[in-house]
Formats: structure tokens, sequence, C-alpha cells
């Protein structure tokens, strides 16, 4: 099982980042290296700040399932209209800004500074797309049936969009990363279900109350969490038999994970029926 721990340790971070208000390739890693990996999550959004980047490193892959926090590392913001942001590192590898805000239609780059080498994503943030609708379907799986959602909106016409969605039932974030683009549906209300992928999610039941955030993401973190998704594979985890890899990453120099500047939209449903 410790083959899988970068994979499940960046599905971890994810859903903690949920809270936390361009080079694209494939990174093999050599499991059996002592050589450790920086690790660089974070996100910008059209919501208040302050946001939050958080910086571990790799461990080997017979060492404890602890992933070690990078400390005192140089960490900055800035868009394309000239402001920027130093950041503090307010607890053991967790950073946080204290004057950027997010703004949509700016590119942000996350620069991070660490052991001597420098690390660099960009992402844009494009405009907010508005959820119309909430409704309850029935997902059937192969223990049954059961309720789940599904988030109905109108993509604007002639951008090229990329979606992720959130569902969080009773202030619980689910594990599933849901994702849509709109290569053949621009321009046209689109219906998205958002299907379980694991075992252990919550099922939705009557007094539940459901909030569902649609991020629009750009295209390099559309290509991270669509690879993550698939060497997550059907139960969550990579295949035994698979050679061992990363998702693509938007950050240069060797560095895992991820930096997303997204807007946001939320929209809440009472299960009553």
């Amino acid at each position: 099982m410790k083959k899988f721990k970068y994979l499940l340790f960046v599905l971890l971070i994810i859903g903690l980042n949920i809270f936390f208000s361009s080079c694209e390739k494939v990174i093999n890693i050599d499991l059996n290296s002592k050589n450790t990996q920086i690790v660089i999550e974070g996100n910008i959004t059209n919501l208040q700040g302050p946001y939050t980047i958080i910086l571990t490193q790799t461990v080997n892959f017979n060492d404890a399932n602890t992933f070690p926090p990078v400390s005192n590392a140089t960490v900055t913001i800035n868009d394309d209209f000239g402001n920027s942001d130093i950041l503090a590192e307010t607890s053991a590898g967790v950073y946080s800004t204290s004057t950027i805000q997010g703004v949509c239609n700016r590119n942000y780059t996350l620069k991070v500074f660490s052991n001597g080498k420098e690390y660099i994503a960009t992402s844009y943030m494009n405009a907010p797309v508005t959820i119309d609708t909430l409704t309850i379907v029935t997902e059937t799986t192969h223990n049954g049936s059961k309720k789940t959602i599904s988030v109905g909106f109108t993509d604007p016409e002639g951008i090229s969009n990329y979606y992720r969605f959130i569902k969080t039932i009773n202030n619980i974030p689910q594990p599933t990363i849901y994702i849509e683009d709109d290569l053949l549906q621009d321009g046209n209300t689109i219906n998205q279900a958002l299907l379980s992928k694991y075992q252990d999610e919550t099922t939705i039941k009557n007094g539940d109350s459901v909030v569902i955030s649609l991020q629009v993401i750009d295209k390099n973190v559309y290509n991270y969490l669509r690879t993550l998704n698939q060497l997550s594979g059907a139960s969550g985890l990579i295949n035994q038999s698979t050679s061992p890899a990363n998702p693509i990453s938007n950050f240069n120099n060797g560095a895992l994970g991820y930096f997303n500047a997204y807007s946001v939209t939320f929209k809440e449903l009472k299960i009553n029926k």
C-alpha cells in the first residue's frame, strides 16, 4: 500500500484545501530512491482571502507514511496587474497571504524558493459561472440505488471552459473529483450528475443539507485533476501492476502538486423528499 502514498496524500490535500478558501509532463518517481521531491498545493479564488499554500516533501518508499512539512521557504504570489504578496509561514509548511485579492480575468504566478531551487506555476482565473439548478437524481450502484445531485448551469458561449464540482454533504466535502469541459457543449445548458466514485462516500438522505460549489478552472489544472482521476482508478487506488507516476503538474523544476486560480459559485439544496 505504501506504493500509493503520494497519490493518497494528494487526494487528502485537495480535500483540505477546500476548507482554505507551463510545463505539462508526467513525472515518474523512483519510489526506492532517497531523493525527495517538493509537493506544492495551493489555491487563490475570487472569494475573500487569505489564501493558503501548503509545502511538503515526499518520503522514501519504505519510510513511515508521514509527509514532512517544508519550512523556511520564500513563497510569493503576483498577478499581471503588478500586485504581489510575500506569504508568511503561519505553521510548519503552511504559508498564507496577507494583501493579495483574487480577481477574475487575471493571471496569477506562484513562486516558491526552497533549498536553493525555485519552482514556478501560473494559473488564469476565469469568470465565474452561476449554478442554475440542483436536482435530485437516482444513482444506481452495485448495492442498489441511492440519491445524488445533478448540477445545471449554462456554459458561456465562445470560451473554452473547464469545471470542477465539490459536493459537500452536511459540511463534509466528498472525496470524488468531479470535472467537466465544454469541448462538445460550448454555449449549451449542461446538466452534470455528481456520481459517487468511492464506496465510503456519504449517502444523501432526507434532512441532509447539500452544498455544491462550481469552480471554473484553467486547462492546466483540469489536466492535473484529469490525470489524478486516471491514476486513482475506479477504486481510488492505482492498480498494483501499474508503473508509479504522478498527475500532470503545472509547476516547473520537478515539483509535484498544483497551483489553482479559480472562480467559484455555490448553491445549497435541502433534501426533504
